[in-house]
């Protein structure tokens, strides 16, 4: 399973250097767009969309909203009322969580597909295609590694150290040893990237922790609408990962964040 695991990671890896350097800045943010819609596509299967038809619906349906989304955000003021909004949902997906509700409403699920996704799409690619210090796809690389360092080292903690859980209603697997070996990784990967963009190196690590803390309610969220919908992945697309949204569900609760520092500190624009 971990040899799988790690193959996967690889394959993944080299896929995603390619889509951020070797494609044009357009395409890749198309690529980020089918990533994204491709994920809402897994997403209708916990709001109880099983037929192909709705599943196609609601997929296309959450491309047209990226795109519309990705317009409305051209503007400075509209792109952090969206980014501010995004934070917002979070801060209540952290208490639905601590509630660890066993049943969710189908309708009500699907709504939050596209609270979690439509933001986070914008996030990256307005990141991707901004202007500044922290902009382009390095940013976009950094944040990726800060949220990959997170998993990588909550994953190896908890499986050496792990005993005390951190929300089993929800997550059994993950424990508080796992996540604090997550943010041990997020720091030194942060401090690293403050030294790199010439950044204050503990404005890096506070910030880097508080993404990392922010990936992990992400994670959490996911996880909360598939044991709802009686689902251990989103899908099997990615072998020893499960799905897409498996994937990314903790990059797309750190991004609204991340592009929200970085704007709001007038490192891109």
């Amino acid at each position: 399973m971990l040899k799988t695991r790690i193959l996967t990671a690889v394959i993944l890896g080299v896929l995603l250097l390619a889509v951020l350097f070797a494609l044009p800045a357009a395409l890749t943010r198309v690529v980020f767009g089918l990533v994204f819609v491709g994920a809402a596509w897994e997403w209708a299967g916990f709001g109880g969309l099983r037929a192909l038809p709705a599943r196609t619906v609601y997929a296309l349906g959450s491309g047209v909203l990226l795109a519309l989304a990705w317009s409305y955000s051209a503007s400075a003021a509209h792109l952090l009322l969206l980014l501010r909004a995004a934070c917002l949902w979070w801060v209540a997906a952290f208490l639905w969580v601590t509630m660890a509700p066993r049943r969710q409403w189908p309708g009500l699920t699907l709504l939050c597909g596209i609270a979690v996704l439509v933001p986070a799409f914008v996030a990256l690619a307005r990141v991707q295609a901004g202007r500044g210090t922290m902009s382009g796809s390095l940013a976009v690389l950094w944040l990726l590694l800060l949220v990959f360092a997170a998993d990588i080292g909550a994953y190896f903690a908890g499986r050496r150290f792990g005993r005390l859980k951190l929300a089993p209603q929800v997550s059994p697997s993950k424990t508080w040893e796992g996540l604090i070996g997550g943010l041990l990784a997020v720091a030194l990967i942060a401090g690293c990237g403050g030294l790199a963009f010439h950044v204050s190196v503990a404005v890096a690590i506070g910030f880097g922790c508080a993404l990392g803390l922010v990936s992990v309610v992400g994670d959490l969220t996911e996880s909360m609408f598939k044991r709802a919908a009686g689902l251990k992945d989103s899908s099997a697309l990615l072998p020893g990962h499960g799905g897409i949204l498996d994937r990314i569900d903790s990059i797309s609760a750190a991004a609204p964040l991340y592009a929200l520092g970085l704007f709001g500190s007038g490192l891109f624009k």
